[in-house]
């Protein structure tokens, strides 16, 4: 049997997963006790190499990296709120940035994901879509504005910096990430696809990547039940509710919508380069971790050969 040409030339692309499958990060109650040394064992088991930050996680990134290292894991992401569209947070924006840099460059790997939280509904207990914000011109602005300089903090240090889409608040469509793409400087501000909130918001993941294939830099692949979907929208969940009705799932599995062999294709087309990865918000007491980790990166090895 011939073996399959990979989908990326080798050492392009790395597969990463996020904690979110074991526990939640935006609700803490969405959580079963897995502890950090098993979360990060299970990951490695599954056949990952990287994996983002989550709350179980050592505060300490000497002792985090061991921990990772020791399993052949390293640091896919930090995740970082700004606050640049409410009152008196700029400081504290550039503060907490600052912090992450530090965390990266001692971990001697990854590049820095965020997304803009300023009025943003999704963590809030109210209807997700319906309160999301809808920013000014000027908060507009100085969301670009504020984005141009934390990347440019970051490119000091080489560090690709991502801006992440997400449902809930005010970048989530794709007209929002037009906007926020014209407003920003592609030299500075890369982005984060994310597969999963895309689709959510009603946008299309192949017109994206054709779109802003220059500007992708880090790929968040979470599948979606697409029936879950329709009555989480119809019936104005919350976030966590869509979240615990079973909305996300990872890919390859069969109750997803989502054509992850298209996707990946049109990216490779495109020669991204990068970190892939797997990340969908899951009830662990419903959804066995370690099998829909395994489920997700026996897919990948599938569709991409690597």
């Amino acid at each position: 049997m011939n073996k399959q040409q990979p989908l990326f030339p080798p050492g392009q692309v790395r597969f990463g997963v996020t904690p979110t499958l074991w526990a939640n990060d935006d609700f803490l109650d969405i959580d079963i006790g897995i502890p950090f040394g098993q979360i990060v064992s299970e990951m490695a088991l599954a056949g990952f190499a990287g994996c983002s930050r989550g709350h179980k996680y050592p505060q300490n990134p000497e002792k985090l990296k061991a921990e990772l290292e020791l399993r052949g894991l390293s640091m896919s992401e930090p995740w970082v709120s700004t606050y640049f569209t409410i009152q008196s947070m700029y400081e504290q924006t550039l503060a907490s940035f600052d912090r992450e840099i530090d965390f990266l460059l001692k971990m001697r790997s990854g590049d820095m994901v965020l997304a803009e939280l300023g009025h943003s509904s999704h963590q809030q207990p109210i209807a997700l879509v319906p309160n999301a914000p809808c920013f000014s011109d000027e908060q507009w602005r100085r969301l670009g504005d504020g984005l141009n300089t934390l990347g440019a903090k970051a490119k000091k240090h080489d560090i690709k910096m991502c801006y992440h889409h997400h449902m809930g608040t005010g970048v989530m469509t794709m007209e929002h990430v037009a906007r926020l793409a014209e407003l920003t400087d592609p030299n500075l501000v890369s982005l984060c696809l994310d597969t999963g909130h895309l689709h959510f918001a009603g946008g299309d993941n192949l017109e994206f990547i054709e779109r802003y294939s220059d500007r992708i830099k880090h790929v968040h692949l979470k599948n979606i039940r697409q029936p879950v979907m329709d009555r989480a929208l119809k019936e104005n969940m919350s976030f966590k509710e869509a979240i615990l009705a079973g909305v996300f799932t990872v890919p390859g599995d069969r109750e997803g919508c989502l054509d992850f062999g298209r996707i990946l294709r049109a990216l490779a087309s495109k020669g991204f380069g990068g970190w892939l990865v797997v990340e969908a918000e899951q009830d662990p007491a419903k959804a066995p971790p370690l099998r829909y980790a395994k489920m997700a990166r026996e897919y990948l090895r599938e569709t991409t050969g690597l």
